[in-house]
C-alpha cells in the first residue's frame, strides 16, 4: 500500500474519467498486478493465438458481502469463469477482466481484490490479457461488480455434450455440497451466526484436464452446480435429454456444520450454491477409476458417486431418501439465495 498514491483513500469518480486519475489507477494497481507481454501492449483489446476449437464463457459477479469466509469477489470471479470454461471440456488460458466500482470503495479493499485475482489466475494457469474499469456514483452500485470472460482450447479428447449421456451412466461429484452458499449466508447482514464454514471457491480446471487426459469421450458431461445448487443442475440435464435421474441421499457429501446451518435457516442443501464442486457424468465402466483419480487431488478427496441415469421417469430427478422413501427433486423456483456469486 505504501507504493500506491492515488490522492485518496477511496475510489472516486475521477478514477473512472479516462484521464490522469484513471491512468494512475491502472498503472499503480491493475497493470502492475497483471504484468504480462499481452496486457502490456495496452491496446483496447488483445491479440492471441489459440489453435483449434475454443471455448468462451462470460460471467458477472455481484456477491454480497464482497469479502467472505474462504475468499472474496475477486478470486470467486476467476474461479467461476475458469471452471465454466473447463466444464466445456476446454483448458482455460486467458481472461478478460472488467470492474464496475462504486464511488467510495476503499483503495485498500480494491488492492486486496486485485491481488486475489492475480493469485487465483496464477494458480489456475491463466493470464489476464484485457479488461475495463468503470466507476459509478455512490449508491448506484454495491462496492464492486466484476465481469470476466474466459477463453481456452477444447481438449482434443473431449466430447462433452448432454446428447452423449446414456442410460446407466454414473453421476459423480468431487466434494461436499452447499459450502459456498452457507459461507455467504453466515455473514449476511441480519442473518449472521457463529460459523466456521468457509466457501469452497477454487479452480477445478486441472482436475478436469486430468480426467479428460485419461478417460476422453467416456466423460459425457461436466457441470458446475453454482446458482440453484445440485438439484437445479441435475433437473436441467434430465429435462434437456428426457432421461430420468436417480440420486441417493445417503451418498450426498455434506459437512455436518453446513447441514446444521441449512436446517437453522430452513434451506435445502440441494439448492444451495457451490463454487468448488463439479458434476461429472461418466460411463459406468470407469466409475471407480474416476473417483480414485479425483480423490488423489485435495479438491476431490470427498469424491463419490451419487446416482445414475435411468429410462424410468424421464425428465425427472428422483432421490432415494435416508428413510427409504422417494421424492421428486424439482428445479429451484425463484431466487432462494440472492447475490450469492
Amino acid at each position: 500500500m505504501n507504493e500506491i498514491n492515488l490522492g485518496s483513500d477511496t475510489i472516486n469518480l475521477g478514477h473512472g474519467s479516462g484521464g490522469l486519475m484513471t491512468r494512475a489507477l491502472l498503472d499503480t494497481i491493475i497493470f502492475k498486478a497483471f504484468d504480462n507481454p499481452i496486457l502490456n501492449e495496452k491496446h483496447d483489446g488483445s491479440i492471441v493465438n489459440i489453435e483449434g476449437k475454443i471455448a468462451i464463457s462470460t460471467d458477472s459477479f455481484v456477491v454480497s458481502p464482497i469479502f467472505f469466509k474462504g475468499g472474496n469477489i475477486g478470486e470467486l470471479a476467476v474461479h467461476g469463469t475458469v471452471n465454466d470454461v473447463a466444464m466445456c471440456g476446454a483448458i482455460p488460458k486467458y481472461l478478460s477482466l472488467a470492474f464496475i466500482v462504486e464511488e467510495g470503495l476503499k483503495v485498500e479493499e480494491f488492492v486486496t481484490i486485485v491481488n486475489s485475482i492475480r493469485k487465483a489466475a496464477e494458480a489456475s494457469g491463466v493470464s489476464v490479457i484485457t479488461g475495463d474499469t468503470k466507476v459509478v456514483e455512490r449508491g448506484k452500485g454495491d462496492k464492486i461488480f466484476i465481469n470476466t470472460t474466459g477463453f481456452g482450447a477444447v481438449h482434443p479428447k473431449a466430447c462433452i455434450a448432454s446428447r452423449e449421456i446414456k442410460v446407466g451412466d454414473k453421476i459423480i461429484i468431487n466434494g461436499n455440497i452447499a459450502q459456498h452458499g452457507m459461507a455467504i449466508m453466515s455473514q449476511r447482514e441480519g442473518l449472521e451466526f457463529d460459523s466456521t464454514i468457509e466457501s469452497d471457491s477454487t479452480n477445478l480446471n486441472f482436475m478436469v484436464e486430468a480426467l479428460l487426459d485419461k478417460f476422453g469421450h467416456k466423460i459425457r458431461l461436466f457441470r458446475d452446480p453454482t446458482r440453484g445448487g445440485l438439484a437445479s443442475a441435475l433437473s436441467e440435464i434430465a429435462t434437456d435429454i428426457e432421461k430420468g435421474i436417480v440420486i441417493h441421499e445417503n451418498q450426498l457429501p455434506l459437512e455436518k456444520q453446513v447441514a446444521a446451518a441449512c436446517e437453522i435457516l430452513g434451506l435445502d442443501p440441494l439448492y444451495v450454491a457451490n463454487e468448488g464442486v463439479l458434476i461429472a457424468i461418466v460411463d459406468a465402466t470407469i466409475e471407480a477409476e474416476v473417483i480414485a483419480l479425483m480423490q488423489k487431488d485435495t479438491k476431490g478427496k470427498n469424491a463419490v458417486c451419487i446416482g445414475e441415469f435411468t429410462a424410468e421417469h424421464p425428465s425427472k430427478v428422483v432421490m432415494h431418501s435416508l428413510v427409504g422413501g422417494k421424492r421428486i427433486v424439482t428445479p429451484l423456483i425463484g431466487e432462494q439465495l440472492p447475490r450469492i456469486c
